[in-house]
């Protein structure tokens, strides 16, 4: 999709972080913007920023993990534009899981809004963004969905999943010579607040009752070095650019760390080599 002005942009999770640097890619390049996040606070200032900056926006709180709730944000940007140009779907969540002991309503949860987030997105969205005869649909994935380490079982399968799912979708767009195109985002260390974000929005224990205070990580913690790396990261809005030339430019594959590749060739050459898992 070479021409952005006008055209109208739904991101999810783009209240903050990598979701608001896209929104602010696309608000540069002329585009209308729907913006939805469980964060009332932050969607609310993301939103009272591109309405001072003259950018037509509107926020809709939009839990990702409900089918029901995509087909809302869908209903608000038609309702709001009339088009869908571009989906973004971004919303995610990442704390440290170790698969032998993650219990197993953390993997529903976290498989529930990093999977099922952008498969409901491209099932509602898809239809809309075809029947203008242009558009884009993009979803983020992360370095843990190329190459899956050690204490993020959950979010690394979550995140191969978002892979698998946006190179299905891109080589069957492809077959059938469809005008909408596709991309996955795969950043390495971003200066967000995920972790924090994630604790904050992560559901109740079974069984507990009132107002549930988020745990916060402590000193030490597997969270807060994973943060402590975060916030040295590249910044987000540098992301958002990525993303909008990548769209510009017809590219599937956008790494905010493209160095890192060489961990994904050692992989490759002891599967080939050797059948283990990663060469000595």
């Amino acid at each position: 999709m070479k021409d952005f002005k006008d055209k109208v942009a739904v991101i999810t999770g783009g209240g903050s972080g990598i979701g608001l640097g896209m929104a602010r890619a696309f608000a540069h390049r002329g585009m209308k913007l729907v913006l939805a996040d469980l964060d009332k606070k932050a969607l609310a200032e993301a939103v009272k920023e591109f309405q001072d900056g003259g950018t037509e926006v509107v926020g809709q709180y939009c839990d990702v993990s409900k089918l029901e709730e995509i087909q809302a944000l869908a209903d608000c940007a038609m309702e709001t534009y009339s088009a869908v140009h571009v989906l973004c779907n971004n919303a995610g969540i990442g704390i440290p899981t170790s698969s032998m002991n993650i219990k197993l309503k953390d993997w529903k949860w976290i498989i529930d809004v990093d999977l099922w987030g952008p498969i409901y997105g491209v099932q509602v969205f898809l239809p809309l963004i075809e029947s203008q005869g242009e558009g884009h649909i993009n979803s983020t994935s992360s370095m843990a969905g190329l190459m899956a380490g050690r204490t993020m079982g959950a979010y690394n399968v979550a995140k191969h999943g978002v892979v698998a799912l946006m190179a299905s979708l891109e080589r069957e767009l492809r077959a059938r010579k469809s005008p909408i195109t596709a991309s996955v985002l795969c950043p390495g260390p971003i200066n967000t607040n995920i972790s924090r974000h994630s604790v904050e929005f992560r559901p109740p224990r079974e069984g507990a009752t009132g107002q549930i205070k988020p745990k916060v990580p402590k000193s030490g913690s597997a969270g807060d070095k994973i943060q402590a790396i975060l916030e040295q990261g590249m910044q987000p809005d540098e992301v958002g650019t990525l993303v909008a030339e990548a769209i510009e430019n017809e590219k599937f594959w956008i790494l905010t760390h493209p160095w890192w590749t060489k961990g994904i060739q050692k992989e490759l050459d002891a599967m080939r080599d050797d059948q283990t898992l990663t060469k000595g």
